[in-house]
């Protein structure tokens, strides 16, 4: 006697549909987030009227229950469709299941719970599309095209047949884990020049996410102990774009180049005028004032949202910048202005807003003064106050509902209140520490003096342009490929002063590639002309050098001892006086001891102190080439520029001076 399995209610997994190139590619949430909109949805019901907002994926994302969607909060993206996912189809030539519709899932799960009670299969059930599944076991099931009208069915509609699973157990599809609560520092990633980041020409958020993941799974391997003791929670990174304000229609920069550029050769002078010209534009003193206005307010418009959404969060900030825009980064640090006392101007609490659009305290008294009283509902809706409402730009408001003309004159009186704000700084220079790098007089004697780097001139190489301020102190700032050395050189600066720091950020890291033809040194310009001091060697996360770079010092050094040998063996069956051999060539072709040590070697106890940029500790930072790339260093060039978003090396020297003290636990294989 056959004894019938009993029936067991399916678990639902929630999915959302993560489009790639077009086409459907559904992602399951972690499974936290996944049990956290299950709950949602069993205690609203179906019957709900009002929207219920689930946050989810770190609280990057909100999820609206009714609507079945899934929304970003900090940057620019279409809302993903969500679904309550417990049965699964694949086509013979498909890659991975997709979710059945909820409503077709609820049919398929009624239809199996018939046939597992009554212990009937090999049933058929026909679906409203039109398409017709066949229940051959608890194991099998089997839908055909609504062309197939007999059965079986015949070779060509076998081959049109899709498979069907029954929950995320018997599907292979990986529930990623979820992320920890606690957050414990904020790093915001700002791209350099294009839209796209990397070698595969995804934009600053896929990019920032890939770097998230492998800081993620860094954390988990190599400060396991101090994660499973609850010590440290995660790293967040935020992405900030700001190529799209500049070639958006509110510049209206790309109509302009649009109708002065070639027709011929023309996908490689679009890629031109998207990429190459983003140089020139950061050198032009109108669009500078746009690239570093945007950076600057998206920065502390992502920085307020954060807080909003993580009231608890009592962390530090660093920034991460890419090609150029490290450099406008570097820039814009250098700008910052403190207060006697270290705060700056940003965050100073006594600051009125006093200029042409009058003095004011609150947001109330601000649009009192102009008559655009009738908005404030709108504005205490969105939770703003003055120090936000200078934060947003002009299609924030246009988002929350304010009408075109209170929005323009909202922005100019915005306008007005920010340049009254950076005056004020400039004007009271007694209580301000004035930022400034040392740079050697081209036409006098070597010296280092003292010069004012806001106010390089035009004969300098940089423009003269009004630097916002961040409304915090940044920890750290990683510049990853990048021309600033190059770009300070150029200006005219022939050394930076070595007791030079940034006024509120303390250390710096200059990271790059071996082949990155876009990055420069910085250590060079700060010590003396005789000092050759080579770049400290980024660790393998996994422990250990690259096989090719141990064995190629290996063989350095047998070849070194091989000729000290032979040498020795001459010098004792020679004639000659040594100082004659020495004059010739077998001594001077023979490495020192000092360079049978590979420079990279070095320990950060045995350095000599390069300057204070960062807190006396070394700059800069070299990544270890790959097997494949040290076959030939031109044909990786270009990908060594882009390579640094996918670079565990690069994140776990991120979470290293994050981390501080906190032991890290090498990971070997």
């Amino acid at each position: 006697m056959n004894v019938v399995e009993p029936y067991e209610p399916i678990q639902h997994h929630w999915f959302f549909n993560q489009q790639v190139d077009s086409k459907d590619s559904w992602q399951p949430f972690s499974r936290e987030d996944s049990q956290r909109l299950e709950d949602a949805y069993s205690r609203v019901g179906k019957c709900e009227k009002d929207e219920v907002v689930v946050v989810t994926n770190g609280r990057r994302y909100d999820v609206r229950l009714r609507e079945r969607k899934r929304y970003s909060v900090y940057w620019e993206q279409k809302p993903a469709e969500v679904r309550r996912c417990s049965w699964f189809h694949k086509g013979s030539k498909d890659m991975n299941y997709t979710p059945y519709s909820e409503e077709l899932s609820d049919l398929l799960e009624d239809a199996y719970m018939i046939a597992m009670t009554l212990d009937e299969w090999k049933t058929n059930l026909e679906l409203p599309t039109g398409e017709t599944v066949i229940f051959h076991n608890p194991k099998l099931m089997t839908q055909y095209p609504s062309s197939c009208k007999e059965f079986p069915p015949s070779p060509n509609e076998q081959t049109q047949s899709r498979t069907l699973k029954r929950g995320t157990e018997n599907i292979p599809v990986e529930i990623p884990e979820g992320e920890p609560e606690i957050v414990d520092h904020l790093v915001f990633m700002v791209h350099g020049i294009g839209p796209a980041c990397d070698i595969r020409f995804r934009g600053i958020v896929q990019c920032v996410n890939e770097f998230r993941s492998a800081s993620d799974s860094l954390i988990k391997s190599h400060f396991r102990q101090s994660e499973d003791s609850c010590i440290i929670g995660r790293v967040e990174y935020l992405p900030v774009n700001w190529h799209k304000v500049l070639h958006g229609e509110t510049t209206g920069v790309d109509k302009d180049i649009e109708r002065i550029t070639l027709p011929s050769i023309n996908r490689l002078r679009q890629f031109s005028n998207d990429t190459v010209l983003d140089l020139f534009f950061y050198n032009s003193a109108t669009y500078c004032q746009t690239i570093v206005d945007t950076v600057a307010s998206e920065i502390n418009r992502l920085h307020s949202l954060f807080l909003q959404r993580h009231p608890h969060f009592t962390g530090h900030v660093s920034l991460v910048g890419h090609s150029l825009g490290s450099l406008i980064l570097f820039d814009l640090l250098t700008n910052q202005e403190t207060d006697a006392d270290g705060t700056p101007h940003e965050l100073r609490e006594d600051v009125h807003v006093d200029t042409g659009c009058g003095s004011y305290e609150s947001l109330e008294e601000a649009l009192k003064g102009h008559g655009l009283e009738e908005h404030l509902n709108i504005l205490h809706r969105e939770q703003m106050d003055m120090e936000s409402l200078m934060l947003c730009s002009e299609k924030d408001l246009k988002d929350i509902g304010i009408p075109l003309g209170p929005r323009k004159k909202v922005m100019n009186c915005v306008k007005k209140w920010k340049h009254s704000r950076s005056g004020s700084g400039h004007a009271a220079q007694n209580e301000t520490h004035s930022p400034s790098l040392g740079m050697r007089n081209e036409h006098h004697t070597p010296t280092t003096s003292a010069v004012d780097y806001q106010h390089f001139d035009v004969g300098i190489g940089q423009v003269s342009i009004d630097y916002p301020q961040l409304a915090f102190h940044p920890q750290a700032f990683f510049a990853m490929g990048s021309p600033i050395g190059m770009f300070l050189t150029v200006r005219g600066l022939k050394r930076i002063d070595p007791n030079y720091s940034f006024p509120t950020c303390k250390s710096f890291y200059n990271i790059f590639h071996p082949f990155d033809p876009v990055a420069y040194r910085i250590e060079p310009i700060i010590l003396s002309q005789d000092m050759d001091l080579p770049p400290m060697l980024i660790p393998h996360h996994k422990g250990r050098k690259r096989m090719h770079l141990e064995l190629k010092e290996g063989l350095t050094r047998v070849s070194s001892d091989l000729l000290g040998s032979l040498r020795m063996v001459w010098q004792s069956i020679s004639q000659v006086p040594t100082p004659a051999l020495a004059e010739g060539g077998i001594s001077s072709m023979t490495p020192t001891d000092e360079a049978e040590v590979s420079p990279m070697e070095q320990e950060e106890s045995n350095f000599t102190k390069v300057g204070t940029l960062n807190r006396g500790r070394r700059i800069d930072f070299v990544l270890q080439e790959t097997p494949i790339e040290s076959f030939n260093e031109y044909l990786f060039a270009i990908q060594s520029h882009l390579c640094y978003w996918e670079s565990e090396d690069t994140a776990l020297l991120v979470l290293r001076e994050i981390y501080g003290n906190i032991q890290v636990r090498n990971a070997h294989l």
